[in-house]
């Protein structure tokens, strides 16, 4: 179509990946264009591979830009290129799906010209597709909070972490939350990683009562942080690092240090403009995560403490998975307090989320196998 200018071929490495209509706008606000995201990606290649290589990742796609029809891409297209891996992952319901396991930047900028812009990879690699390598701790701002208030919570899980003999790798989610990443030994299952991610989130609980919750109904959390230990579920994955996000500033996913956390960086300060200049001054801040790998036994002897001194066992799950051995009844507080049934309590965390959340203009899902 006029105004969106000829295909282009990329060199990327020993690849050459054709891009077409380069020119199409993708973010109106900024006049950025669909080469310009895959401009960026060259940018930050080694780091956006880095957070992606062998990991079996969704596509989120806007072919038409950000104001488009929006869709998530699980099922491998039937166009791949053979150079680029897939994995077979087993969704809750037991289905399962081939998904794209990007190893190099030509994978990325492949996607790039399907229109993804942020990329969500399982905390899993190729081969070991049941076991995570990556404790991921999300941490979203309710009503009443924002961005600050996740820093602060984020300083709370920092020393805990520490206490605990491990080191977290925080990023911006793009948006007004924050995710922190701990690499571990892939020897345990999604069960057990995301019940070391409930007693991390009791924890900080405890020790910040009126600002973090980890309550799973919506209804019980307040103006608090909180600390979404469903993301770590099976088929629940957060936004790799140096994604871009489908928002009108173009805002990405950026790996931060520590201290820049504490020392005032905002989400908007890295977008699809300023991080290649910072990526150029220092490189992948996140890059020394592949020469560590903890145990997650001092978490597990926390949820065990929990469990036999306080009482407190499994959460809800989200309400597309099978209920689970021991896991309590799915059902809001309200509606079990005025007698509703539990098995028939239609409402959860994700149908409510669903209502309250603005939506991406024509967002679906392509490839549900669930």
């Amino acid at each position: 179509m006029a105004g969106k200018g000829d295909a282009v071929e990329l060199t990327v490495g020993e690849r050459t990946v054709r891009l077409s209509s380069p020119e199409k706008v993708y973010f109106p606000e900024r006049g950025f264009t669909k080469m310009d995201v895959a401009r960026y990606y060259l940018a930050v290649a080694d780091g956006v591979v880095r957070g992606l290589r062998d990991r079996p990742t969704m596509l989120e796609r806007y072919p038409d830009g950000v104001g488009g029809e929006s869709f998530y891409q699980k099922r491998a297209p039937k166009s791949l290129p053979d150079w680029i891996g897939t994995e077979r992952i087993t969704f809750p319901s037991g289905r399962y799906a081939d998904e794209i396991c990007p190893a190099e930047p030509a994978a990325v900028i492949w996607a790039a010209n399907l229109g993804c812009l942020t990329f969500h990879p399982w905390p899993v690699r190729r081969g070991r597709a049941d076991h995570p390598d990556e404790l991921r701790i999300d941490l979203d701002p309710q009503p009443g909070t924002d961005y600050p208030d996740a820093v602060r919570a984020a300083g709370e899980l920092h020393a805990l972490l520490d206490g605990l003999g491990l080191r977290g790798w925080p990023k911006t989610s793009g948006g007004r939350g924050l995710h922190v990443f701990v690499p571990i030994l892939p020897e345990w299952t999604f069960t057990e990683v995301r019940r070391a991610v409930i007693a991390i989130g009791r924890e900080l609980e405890r020790r910040a009562p009126d600002r973090i919750t980890t309550a799973w109904w919506k209804e019980e959390r307040g103006e608090k942080i909180f600390v979404d230990y469903n993301q770590m579920a099976r088929d629940r994955t957060m936004a790799s690092p140096y994604s871009v996000r489908p928002r009108p500033r173009a805002t990405v996913s950026a790996p931060l240090r520590w201290e820049e956390l504490a020392g005032g960086a905002r989400p908007e300060d890295f977008d699809l403009e300023t991080m290649p200049r910072r990526y150029a001054e220092l490189g992948d801040v996140h890059a020394d995560m592949e020469e560590h790998r903890f145990r997650l036994d001092t978490v597990l002897e926390l949820a065990d403490r929990d469990e036999h001194d306080h009482g407190l066992g499994d959460m809800p799950y989200p309400p597309d998975h099978p209920k689970m051995a021991g896991e309590p009844k799915r059902v809001q507080p309200s509606r079990a307090r005025r007698g509703r049934d539990p098995e028939g309590a239609r409402d959860t965390p994700d149908t409510q989320d669903r209502r309250d959340a603005p939506k991406a203009q024509g967002t679906r899902e392509r490839g549900r196998t669930r």
